[in-house]
């Protein structure tokens, strides 16, 4: 992403102080239009942080139960479990299942399966810049 990208997005960085987000303060969007997958119920909205060096993202993910979709991580994420489950697989084909209060920590070059049981809302920190399509 250039840096001429990188600044037309309101970060929340800008000056100093305390922010406090309410909850629905961001509407999020559906993941199946982004990735092509109809039968997936699942939504997601960026939240742009900071564009500096070490750049970081918030963002609101959830998931219904529906299709599984496959990502791959080429940034450390931080995934917190707020409501519900998420429930993930890894390459090896292990299963993991988050409920309210776990956390996953997902390090560059992971590669995922979030499952179609799936139900359950979480919020992460991404070290990136924001993601053009989940916004």
């Amino acid at each position: 992403m250039s840096e001429n990208t990188a600044t037309k997005y309101n970060y929340l960085s800008t000056k100093p102080g305390v922010q406090l987000i309410k909850a629905g303060t961001y509407k999020k969007i559906e993941l199946n239009d982004v990735l092509g997958i109809p039968a997936v119920r699942s939504q997601i909205i960026d939240v742009p942080v900071t564009d500096q060096q070490n750049a970081v993202q918030l963002g609101y993910f959830s998931m219904q139960p529906g299709e599984e979709f496959t990502f791959t991580y080429t940034f450390l994420e931080i995934k917190t479990i707020v409501k519900g489950k998420i429930v993930v697989r890894d390459d090896q084909g292990r299963k993991y299942v988050a409920e309210a209060g776990d956390v996953f920590i997902f390090t560059p070059e992971t590669t995922v399966v979030f499952d179609g049981e799936s139900d359950g809302e979480a919020i992460y920190t991404g070290h990136r810049l924001p993601e053009p399509l989940f916004m």
